[in-house]
């Protein structure tokens, strides 16, 4: 995942290359635990439970080609634009991709659900309840301009986050007591001892900045001069709103690294940016960059019937995966006062017929969102059993009965269109909560407010889903307005949470921690900048995220896991969307890959530029004919 706020914000325009091309930053978790140390542990590697799966002295991960050809350019689209260059504060928009200029502590195996290597730090030290880690850096760790990276940096990176940084890394690193410079070249991270074990690996993926260089710089301000990294790239030519490319650092002082060998190999990777999906599309298939990730189905099932796609110029195929299912929908604001009560969030959800748009919208490609950690065994089904059921009953009467009574799943209809029976149900559970029809409004009896709000979008592609939504809610008497509004006036929004209901999207992990607090705890949701756009403010959820944070092992963290979610199914804090357990990719054939399929999603920092390839699809670009 990249370190600015826009891809924090998880838009599906950065998904592929902070997920896949990024994996220098990887997302790393770790985990301490309770109080003193009974013997600590020097190694290379950490896991979130268990061992890690390469040991000590490995030459490079399985799923890589160590002799994969440097060279060669990449590029791909991305929708709205870009006036910063600074990814850490909240101001202005972040270009793309500004990850891959940034190295971190540890780095993250593709392999594995949770397990981190060094990078920046050649080894680690912690005690076995995991109350504190030491970081031992690479003497041979160098910025772009040629310093050394040290222990300082590391402090003054932390400290200058935490401080100057979104609410993201407040929430992230809130259970951090203290980091210390032991000697020039040795960090130590203590933690509060609250029996988190994710915090040793959560605090190796922090993105490690150079002091030296923002020492007479103002942070907290957006700018254009490219900053300094220490990554295998740096900021080449841009233009804001138009394009950036990053290019390969030559004498990188990492590119013989195990953990890096066979990865970042093209030269240039560049993002051209277009305000339409639409003319992105067409951009695409007239050549104008080389790698599209479709997130629309329409488009997939119709948009690339041409030439360049049934001769192999393009090459477009589904990448299967078993990550969790981000957790997506049309989400209310529950700060307003329409939302507050949860009959309200029930009701309208029976009027988003998600089977007649899957049928004719979607072309069947989609399964239907019924978790926060769906497609996984993180996912609640049925009714609670065991441990699950232990932690669940000590809140009996303080969640909703259904919770112990009914599995949750969303309205389902026929996908025919025709309605009605849903529609019956969401008018009585309004009734329930006080909102009558009058004169055709839907009106609350005491207060007299008309239950009339507007969905934000950012992108226009939405609209298609969205006002078959808003028809059938004029049945019930409520309007929502459907407004797409440019992508800077939706982040001020949404960094605000000035808005009624949006569509929003949250990636999820398979090993879920401390990022929880950031998108349901109830601080998260006083905080401009978070993450927790619903406002979820429950002191159940809190301590149900607080009890999976401090999971001690896979067991106790897959069963808190399914009490958190099944408490935020009831909760009907939004109406579930959609998802699909594959990637949907085009790239023109000008690439290689490795033959390894990954279990977590496809990796394009493992990707290279094949020249045979090239010169032959360069050819045929050339020689296709206006379409």
């Amino acid at each position: 995942m990249g370190w600015h706020l826009k891809n924090l914000e998880i838009n599906l325009k950065a998904i592929f290359f902070n997920t896949a091309f990024l994996l220098v930053l990887g997302f790393n978790f770790f985990n301490p635990a309770t109080v003193l140390a009974a013997e600590t542990k020097r190694t290379h590697a950490i896991a979130m439970h268990g061992e890690p799966k390469y040991q000590a002295g490995f030459k490079y991960f399985d799923y890589v080609n160590p002799v994969a050809p440097k060279g060669g350019a990449m590029s791909q689209g991305s929708l709205g634009s870009f006036d910063s260059l600074n990814g850490f504060i909240i101001k202005g928009e972040a270009a793309d991709g500004l990850g891959v200029i940034y190295d971190t502590l540890l780095t993250a195996s593709a392999d594995e659900a949770f397990s981190r290597y060094g990078l920046l730090a050649h080894s680690i030290e912690m005690p076995e309840d995991r109350t504190w880690i030491t970081f031992f850096l690479r003497p041979e760790a160098r910025w772009h301009d040629g310093q050394a990276i040290t222990a300082d940096d590391v402090v003054w990176s932390f400290e200058t986050l935490v401080k100057k940084g979104p609410p993201f890394f407040r929430f992230y690193y809130g259970d951090v007591e203290k980091v210390e410079a032991i000697d020039k070249l040795t960090v130590k991270f203590t933690f509060k001892p609250v029996g988190n074990r994710e915090l040793p690996l959560i605090v190796s993926e922090m993105p490690i900045l150079p002091k030296h260089y923002w020492e007479n710089r103002d942070f907290e301000k957006t700018t254009l001069e490219p900053p300094l990294g220490s990554g295998p790239y740096k900021i080449g030519k841009f233009e804001p709103g138009r394009f950036i490319e990053y290019e390969r650092v030559k004498d990188y002082w990492g590119k013989d690294l195990n953990v890096n060998i066979g990865h970042n190999n093209v030269d240039t990777f560049r993002y051209e940016y277009f305000r339409d999906g639409s003319v992105a599309v067409e951009a695409f298939k007239g050549g104008a960059f080389d790698f599209r990730s479709e997130n629309i189905s329409k488009v997939w099932a119709t948009g690339y019937d041409i030439p360049a796609v049934k001769n192999g110029l393009i090459i477009k195929e589904k990448i299967t995966h078993h990550n969790t299912a981000p957790i997506q929908g049309f989400i209310y604001n529950s700060r307003n006062e329409m939302f507050v009560d949860v009959r309200v969030r029930q009701a309208l959800a029976y009027a988003f017929d998600f089977e007649w748009s899957n049928r004719n919208l979607f072309y069947g490609q989609y399964k239907r969102t019924r978790s926060y950690f769906g497609n996984s065994e993180l996912e609640a089904k049925g009714l609670p059993t065991g441990d699950e059921l232990t932690i669940l009953e000590k809140y009996r009467g303080r969640i909703a009965d259904e919770v112990f009574t009914n599995e949750y799943n969303p309205p389902a209809t026929r996908g025919d269109g025709r309605i009605r029976d849903n529609l019956k149900i969401a008018d009585e559970l309004l009734k329930q909560a006080g909102w009558e029809i009058i004169d055709g409004k839907r009106v609350h009896i005491k207060t007299g407010q008309e239950l009339s709000f507007e969905l934000m979008l950012v992108q226009p592609t939405m609209e298609r889903i969205a006002l078959p939504f808003s028809k059938n809610l004029e049945r019930l008497g409520v309007f929502m307005r459907v407004r797409t509004v440019d992508s800077a006036q939706y982040l001020k929004r949404l960094e605000t949470h000035d808005f009624e209901m949006i569509s929003m999207i949250w990636g999820q992990s398979l090993s879920p921690g401390n990022e929880q607090l950031n998108y349901w705890g109830s601080e998260a949701a006083k905080q401009n900048g978070s993450r927790n756009h619903m406002g979820v403010s429950d002191p159940v959820v809190d301590e149900l995220i607080t009890g999976l944070i401090q999971s001690p092992d896979r067991k106790q963290l897959v069963a808190r896991t399914r009490a958190l979610d099944r408490v935020l199914q009831w909760g009907h804090y939004l109406i579930p969307h959609w998802y699909a357990d594959y990637d949907r990719v085009l790239y023109w054939n000008k690439f290689s890959r490795p033959d390894v399929e990954l279990p977590y999603g496809f990796r394009i920092s493992t990707w290279w530029y094949d020249e045979a390839k090239a010169k032959a699809t360069n050819g045929g670009i050339s020689g296709l004919k206006p379409q």
